[in-house]
């Protein structure tokens, strides 16, 4: 499987890059025909400065941000783009100013929420959402009901990678998308191709990474 691996690089940064391994893999909503290893991107200093740089950019001088929400293992590139966004001289908006990276966690029911000394960060704050992998768009949507329940106001939403943006109302800034991976397929598990051609699955993928079956 992982012999058969190879790179995707960001066109404008080629020292952002990806790699991607074809297989029969599944998450806890679709099966997929290739995995993205994004853990580089999450935990190497160098490297999650630069996505910080290339995922901020669109909105260093046009949208004021107060929180950074992480999901996904981001809290490293949040915190760059913090940093980023009160830079002076790059942005006037949010130069200087306080910007709160935080997580969701998840409670005893195995759903999101904020602790009470977090929920102050995003009442009634302008909050970035950034998110490791966007696939059939359910974690996206989960999370925007949590901002609204906890009353944050969402101002943007950032992914490394998104499958299937035209699927999505929300307009989201990625660095990947599915039109760089050529064949790149999700199915619902019901309908997967793979299953029906009778091909077993290699592994099981979680937000930082995958074990194989």
């Amino acid at each position: 499987m992982e012999r058969r691996s190879f790179k995707i690089s960001l066109t404008r940064n080629p020292s952002i890059a990806v790699r991607v391994i074809p297989g029969h893999f599944t998450t806890s909503h679709s099966h997929l025909n290739y995995y993205l290893d994004l853990c580089d991107l999450k935990t190497n200093a160098r490297i999650a400065k630069e996505v910080a740089v290339e995922l901020i950019t669109p909105y260093l001088a046009a949208t004021p941000i107060d929180t950074i929400v992480c999901i996904e293992g981001t809290e490293v590139i949040g915190a760059y783009m913090a940093d980023e966004l009160r830079k002076s001289g790059t942005s006037v908006i949010n130069s200087g100013k306080d910007i709160h990276v935080v997580t969701p966690l998840n409670n005893i029911h195995r759903k999101l929420m904020f602790q009470d000394n977090v929920k102050e960060m995003v009442f009634n704050q302008n909050v970035l959402l950034l998110i490791s992998s966007i696939s059939t768009g359910i974690t996206v949507n989960g999370i925007l009901e949590l901002l609204s329940y906890y009353g944050g106001r969402l101002a943007w939403i950032s992914a490394l990678f998104n499958a299937y943006p035209e699927k999505l109302t929300q307009k989201i800034h990625s660095l990947f998308t599915s039109e760089d991976i050529p064949g790149y397929k999700l199915f619902d598990p019901k309908d997967c191709e793979m299953c029906k051609e009778g091909r077993k699955l290699d592994a099981i993928v979680f937000h930082d990474g995958y074990t194989k079956i």
